[in-house]
Order: C-alpha cells, then structure tokens, then sequence
C-alpha cells in the first residue's frame, strides 16, 4: 500500500515542496526514513511510532520506507513528523488517499500525538501557496503566522487525531483569520521617546538626517552621554511598516525560530543590538545548517553595534557585503545560501580607550599611540560605508534639565515619513532586480543622476575632498546624504547648505 503527502522544507529562508511517500509492504518489521534525511528526520520515526500508537491508531508490523523527495536534497527539521505519521495511516488504510489531496502538512509530533509548534512557517505557506494547494494543515501554535499569507486556507490543529479527522471531514474547523490591521495599531506604540533625551540637538539632528534616508550612522563620545538612549529611540521616528517589509522581516524571524506564540508577526522594525563578544556566524549567518545572522534578523530594520572597536575584525568586516548589497551569501561546498539583509548600521564608541578624550572635565590617560590604536581597529573601508559620523559629548547639568521639554518622536516621524514619501516618488520609475527605496540605497549612476550639484556646490566638494581626503565612496555617501537633507527641507536641488550640513557629518575623515 502506497500514499504521498506533500510537505515542505525551509532552505535558507525559503522553502520548497516536498513528497512524503510511504509504502508499506510485508515482510519483517521495518521502518526506513530515505532521501537525505538529518539526524532529527531520522529520529521522527520513534516519534511518529509512539504517537500513532498512543493517538489510538494501530501501527502496522510491516516494512515501512518512507522516501522524501526530491532525494537529492538534504532535509532537517523535525516538521515531517506529521505528514510520516499521517501517511502510516493513509497507506494503512485508515485515511482515504484522496483526501490527502492537494494537502500540505507540517508539524512535530510529541510522544503523545501532540504538535508542537516548527520553524519558517511563513516561507512554508507562501511555497505552498505557490503550489495551489487547498489547505496548510499545521500545529495550532503556527497557525496566526501561517495565516499572513493571503489566498491560503490554514487550519491549526494540536494533535494528529484532530489533523485525521480534519482530513476525513469529521472535525468542523474554521481557516485561522488573521486582523493585520489590529496587529500594526498594537505594534505601534513606542514606549520610549525622542522628547526624553535631553540635549544633543546636533546628534538628534543627525539621527533625523539617517532616518530620512536609510543613512548608517557612527556616534563618537565618552561613557554615559547618552548614545545607546539615542540610539534605542531611532525606530520611533522610522517610517512604519507596510506589509511586504513586515512579512520579509517575519519570514526571517520565522525560520530563526525567534517568533512567540503571542507575537506571529513582525510589525515595527526590528532593533538588534548584538553583544561584541559575537562570533562571525552569529552576527553574518551560518552553521553547519546555515542560520540567519543578526544582520539578517535586523532586515528592514536597525543593527547597533554598541563599543564598536571591541567588536572581532572578522566580525567587522564581514559587514562589508551586506552593508553594500543587502545580501549575505554564505558558500558551501555543495550550494550556495543567500540571506536577506538590507539594515541601517548605528554604531556607537569611545573616543579613546578609557574614553574620556577631549572631554574638559575627566582628564584622558591615553597615550597618543593608544588612541590610533584604539580607532585602527575600524579599518577605513568600513567608515566609508558610514555615512555619518557624529561627535556626542557628555552634557552639564544645565543642558540636562532643561526648562522645556524637547521635540517629541511623533513630530521628526512626520517630516521623515515626508522625505520618504518624495524619494519613493522619486525612484518609482526606476527599472531594476532590487529596487530603491531610500536615498542610501542608491547606487553610483543613481547618484549622478539624482544628485546634481551647482559650481558653487562643486567647488566646496573639491575643497572637502581635498583636506579631508575623502574617498570616492565617502564622496558619494556626502552627496546621499546632501540629498536627504535637501529632501527634509523640501528642496527640489541641492544647495550649498545641505553638501555644507553633510560634509560635517564625517568627523573621523578630518585630517588631525
């Protein structure tokens, strides 16, 4: 007796369709798992033994091979429990083939026949989706997730009893609906606010300058001034959500497996702050079963690196090609796996090792050596990809308690939402793979299209260039954000002032 289940498997962050098919046949007791199985596929058959058993189903004493297919790819997960067991059943002739028809299934089993939730089931749904099926059937704890993919009906049950009787149309179960709009109105409430820093009008500036054109940002200054609060209140001022960037995030976070049952979408950009004793793989992906990386979990989102120059060199500059291209491709020696990556980078440091340099009231103890030292452990090719740099010095008390409070996340989000909206407007009729949605998204000929500067603008770009020695991609990154300041002003051209404005931006690149 033969039946096929169809499944899926996540690669990356995608997932493609898989056969499970099951032939039960006589002979001595046997059960096989075929088709490049890992260790926890090869361990389902255990599980899915004792769940038909304690579910009230009988297990046939034959020989049972299970083959999964296409059998040239590598399968993992332990998300092929349910469709194993539920084709046992089928192929043991109590289940109908025809109504494992057009059918996805997923889900780990428990001893007892329960399911317990799996990862990536938003890639999951939209491959089956794709596939044309009828219905995702999957544990009840993934169903609000799956359910996000429009045009799928998804059903979640809790047991492999209630996955047969849904199948045998014995169990009257309703599709899992979901209220996206509710989901983005709760997601929307911040619960810090720009008005709650207290000074730093340049540095609040600048954090309005890179959030109005995707810009990464580098602020410099001692201990305690109040970079990480700036730094934390950046998403409160970014445009919101749409629904693709959430479902692109959440696929990612999905297959992370760092989604809660209470929390099936990701709705406000993600913020990740990443400790600096963070390995290669942990902050660009990998792993023997490559994983998304922080960078990755930060897509559409915000990447922090606090105390940047303690950060691992390799660390650091394995965050060259996502910061270029929006991607992380991790190479292994039977396939190649690319992550979704497009983030703005916000780092934070100490101008020195005890970190108290230029600062008039602590007396620094670094040596001059000590402190080239210190900032060479950021090597030049990745300032230049930092658009802004931006000195935070430690406030008096004055300036820390002032007689008004500041400007408040709702009224800078209004005009960067407005600068957002003009450059989206901008490069709608851009033709490309990987569209623009930002000024800091701009490659070299956009730039020279979109960034067009008078002779008097000109001439102070040479002068900067000149005694700063500013590279070719450091010009270009003025120019972005000469753009973007243009932009918040409302300017159609960019003006003296906004390249002016930008060129102090890059305080590291000033020769000392």
């Amino acid at each position: 007796m033969l039946s096929r289940i169809v499944s899926t498997a996540v690669f990356g962050v995608d997932a493609f369709e898989v056969s499970v098919e099951t032939d039960i046949s006589p002979g001595l007791p046997m059960f096989t798992i075929v088709g490049l199985p890992d260790a926890a596929v090869k361990e389902s058959q255990h599980r899915v033994q004792a769940a038909i058993k304690n579910s009230g189903f009988s297990f046939p004493n034959r020989r049972i091979t299970v083959n999964l297919a296409p059998a040239d790819v590598k399968k993992e997960g332990a998300a092929f429990d349910l469709p194993v067991a539920v084709g046992i059943v089928s192929a043991f002739g109590n289940l109908p083939p025809a109504a494992c028809r057009e059918r996805v299934l997923l889900g780990e089993l428990s001893l007892d026949g329960g399911l317990r939730p799996i990862r990536g089931a938003v890639s999951m749904a939209l491959t089956a989706r794709k596939a044309g099926v009828k219905a995702l059937i999957l544990p009840r704890a993934n169903a609000t997730e799956a359910a996000l993919v429009e045009g799928l009906p998804v059903y979640g049950v809790e047991t492999l009893t209630e996955a047969v009787r849904l199948l045998k149309g014995e169990l009257p179960l309703e599709p899992t609906r979901v209220n996206v709009s509710e989901i983005f109105a709760r997601a929307a409430v911040h619960e810090v606010d720009l008005a709650e820093v207290h000074g730093h009008d340049h540095a609040k500036r600048a954090l309005e300058v890179a959030a109005a054109g995707g810009h990464n940002l580098l602020m410099i200054g001692p201990p305690g001034s109040g970079k990480t609060m700036l730094a934390r209140r950046l998403a409160t001022i970014l445009p919101p959500f749409t629904l693709d960037e959430a479902l692109e995030a959440t696929r990612v976070h999905s297959v992370a497996g760092t989604l809660g049952p209470d929390k099936p979408l990701v709705a406000t950009r993600p913020f990740r702050s990443p400790h600096h004793n963070v390995s290669e793989a942990g902050m660009i992906g990998g792993g023997t079963f490559p994983r998304p990386g922080e960078v990755s979990l930060a897509h559409n989102g915000v990447l922090f690196l606090d105390e940047l120059p303690e950060f691992r060199r390799d660390v650091l500059e394995g965050l060259r090609q996502p910061l270029e291209d929006g991607v992380v491709t991790i190479g292994r020696a039977r396939t190649t796996l690319t992550f979704p990556a497009r983030f703005m980078l916000i780092c934070a440091m100490n101008p020195c090792p005890c970190g108290f340099y230029g600062d008039p009231r602590h007396p620094c103890t670094c040596t001059p050596l000590g402190i080239r030292r210190y900032r060479s452990r950021i090597s030049g090719p990745l300032l230049d990809r930092i658009d802004l740099h931006v000195e935070v010095p430690a406030l008096k008390y004055d300036e820390l308690t002032p007689h008004r409070p500041g400007e408040s996340s709702t009224d800078v989000a209004t005009r960067v939402y407005a600068a957002r909206v003009a450059q989206r407007k901008r490069f709608a009729d851009l033709q490309r793979r990987q569209p623009v949605y930002c000024n800091a998204q701009m490659s070299a000929r956009d730039v020279k299209q979109f960034c067009p500067v008078d002779a008097g603008c000109s001439g102070f770009l040479r002068t900067a260039v000149e005694r700063l020695g500013l590279s070719a991609r450091a010009l270009h990154r003025v120019l972005k954000v000469a753009r973007t300041i243009a932009d918040l002003e409302g300017e159609a051209k960019i003006q003296t002032p906004h390249v002016t404005e930008a060129v102090q931006y890059r305080s590291l690149d000033r020769i000392t």
